[in-house]
């Protein structure tokens, strides 16, 4: 009686560190097992069935056990799925005498999650018995491939109608496939929700560019005492603050994830991290980076990202040596970061070394952020002629953004032979983008050729081309206000106006000297000169100012690259109203002090 009582025991001690993903621990107390049982073997085995990369292992311990039963053939099959070996285990599936409905259900579910639709088709029509698992695990999978017909077929045939997995299923391949309407739709009719199907649709929301309704939504649950939200829903939310830049919103979150007993959990913490880095606040990133206890590849990335983006580039290095030196291998993501802090602080030679240690140092393959990174970096050096050459010499078709770096390089440099290359490539892969033409128009401003500048707009309107409106906003005490260029519906436009003409004054007695080249409009410079003022960074800004308490920093985003001019006019602004200006567009933020940008005004 005494042996199987320490066999019992054991058995749950290696069944706990396989749970929490301890194979080494699991496997030390199962060889210091006097006896053992047929559980003993597939609790360790089942350590093996949730490790990528370790199939060989499992196949080895799968051999030594003396007599295996449906669970350990089960295991088995799920480490062939796990490490995508359909043949292996479609061989192991059909040389089993004895299947139950879970080996089955296994094999649907690897087939389902790997997207070999058309072997889990064959297989669902042949199951003797299915059951809930087999359902959702098909559902799920068509859902995920994107067969969003199979996938309503099934879910129609389903016995039963009320099962909220399958629900969720439909709700994710729904958002997944952009249509956030029938996904909604669906969520509304669910007859019974659990925090997974809400989840869905916050994640949905988010990944769709609707981020304001994403937190809506996120707001709406919180009013379900049932619903308590798990680190997955606070990391969509904290997404949706990042994309919109909703600092007031991103700190509630951090506090209710103290309340929730969820901040010492990696993912939140990155995730608030991250938000903190992408709405400006790089000090509270810093803060919560050094409080991470354990930190993996996602953390280093996320805090090397914010110095990158922020412009502090040696720090940014300095992190990626510290990460190294604690044996953290870095990926491709690591080098996106470390190539754009190059990028960001000027350091050539530096990024060209990391460039080119990457395949021979560290096994990993530059991919096309990684050489649109060096193309920007080249361009900003001046040298546009090495820009192309890597461009042509890329292994893949370069993408379409990799030529818009190179046009924009050439309003800075002036160079009227690579800009019109570069818009032709990109005309060509994107016939109805107006970044390209906007773009060559803007060079050709550069260089005073209207005429250049009026052929461009007449070709974007006999093409139906419509450039993308730009727009900026301010967040202030949770409330956001948006300005477009000439903005007319703000209440307080009269205000602002009168902050403008007082800040053109002031800012032109200390030389200010407005860059007409920024407005590609055929007017008199009086003209350009207005609608220059009336651009939406400068009324944001005016907005902040007389919207705040003097000496309270102000934070402005923009949906496209920040005007040349207005750029300028901000470090004149940062210098006589005394004030820190912080203003994120596309590509990073610039933080205006005492009349500098970080970018170093590149």
């Amino acid at each position: 009686m005494g042996p199987q009582l320490t066999v019992h025991a054991s058995n749950k001690a290696v069944a706990a560190y396989v749970r929490n993903g301890d194979l080494p621990s699991a496997l030390k107390v199962f060889n210091d097992m006097p006896r053992r049982n047929t559980v003993s073997w597939n609790s360790l085995l089942a350590g093996y069935s949730k490790k990528h990369g370790r199939l060989d292992e499992a196949l080895r311990l799968f051999a030594r056990i003396p007599c295996p039963d449906v669970v350990s053939y089960n295991t088995l099959l799920s480490c062939h799925l796990l490490n995508a070996d359909l043949r292996g285990a479609r061989r192991l599936f059909d040389a089993m005498t004895l299947k139950d409905v879970a080996s089955w259900n296994t094999m649907l579910s690897g087939f389902s999650r790997i997207g070999a639709m058309d072997e889990a088709r064959e297989l669902f029509s042949a199951m003797p018995q299915k059951n809930h698992v087999s359902w959702n695990a098909i559902v799920s999978g068509f859902a995920r491939a994107g067969d969003i017909d199979s996938a309503e077929e099934h879910f129609r045939r389903a016995p039963d109608k009320n099962d909220v997995v399958l629900w969720t299923a439909m709700i994710s391949g729904y958002m997944d496939g952009g249509n956030i309407e029938k996904a909604r739709e669906l969520f509304d009719a669910m007859p019974t929700r659990n925090l997974v199907s809400w989840n869905a649709m916050l994640a949905g929301y988010v990944k769709n560019n609707r981020a304001e309704d994403g937190l809506k939504h996120f707001r709406k649950m919180l009013v379900f005492p049932v619903v308590i939200p798990n680190p997955s829903t606070l990391s969509s939310a904290l997404l949706g603050c990042s994309n919109l830049s909703a600092l007031a919103l991103g700190k509630q979150i951090h506090q209710l994830a103290h309340k929730l007993s969820l901040i010492l959990n990696s993912t939140v913490g990155t995730s608030l991290m991250s938000m903190y880095c992408k709405c400006g606040e790089l000090d509270d990133a810093c803060v919560l980076f050094d409080g991470i206890q354990t930190k993996d590849i996602v953390t280093w990335n996320a805090m090397i990202s914010g110095y990158a983006q922020h412009g502090h580039g040696v720090k940014a290095i300095e992190l990626f040596n510290a990460m190294k030196r604690e044996g953290v291998e870095p990926n491709c993501i690591t080098f996106v970061a470390v190539l754009t802090a190059c990028n960001h602080a000027g350091l050539l030679e530096l990024g060209i070394q990391y460039f080119e240690s990457m395949k021979k140092e560290y096994g990993v393959e530059p991919e096309s952020g990684h050489y649109s990174c060096m193309v920007d970096l080249l361009c900003r050096a001046g040298s546009l002629g090495k820009a192309v050459d890597l461009i042509l010499s890329m292994p893949f078709k370069p993408h379409p953004a990799v030529f818009g770096t190179l046009l924009g390089a050439c309003r800075i440099h002036k160079s009227m032979e690579f800009a019109e290359f570069a818009a032709q490539r990109v005309v060509e892969s994107e016939p109805q983008s107006a970044r390209a033409y906007v773009q060559l128009a803007n060079v050709y401003a550069s260089m005073n050729k209207w005429g250049d500048v009026s052929r461009v707009r007449k070709s974007m309107k006999q093409n139906d081309i419509v450039k993308m409106p730009g727009y900026s906003w301010i967040e202030l005490r949770g409330v956001f206000h948006e300005f477009r260029s000439g903005d007319r519906i703000h209440p307080q436009l009269n205000l602002i106006h009168q902050k403008l003409s007082e800040m053109q004054k002031r800012m032109k007695a200390v030389g200010y000297v407005p860059d007409l080249s920024f407005d590609l409009h055929d007017v008199g410079e009086d003209q350009k000169e207005l609608m220059l003022m009336r651009h939406s960074e400068k009324l944001a800004i005016a907005f902040g100012l007389i919207s705040t308490l003097q000496g309270t920093t102000l934070r402005v985003f923009k949906n496209l690259r920040v005007c040349g001019d207005c750029h300028n006019a901000a470090k004149f602004l940062s210098l006589i109203e005394k004030r820190d200006i912080i203003l994120r567009d596309t590509t990073r933020f610039h933080h205006f002090s005492n009349g500098n940008c970080s970018c170093g005004d590149y």
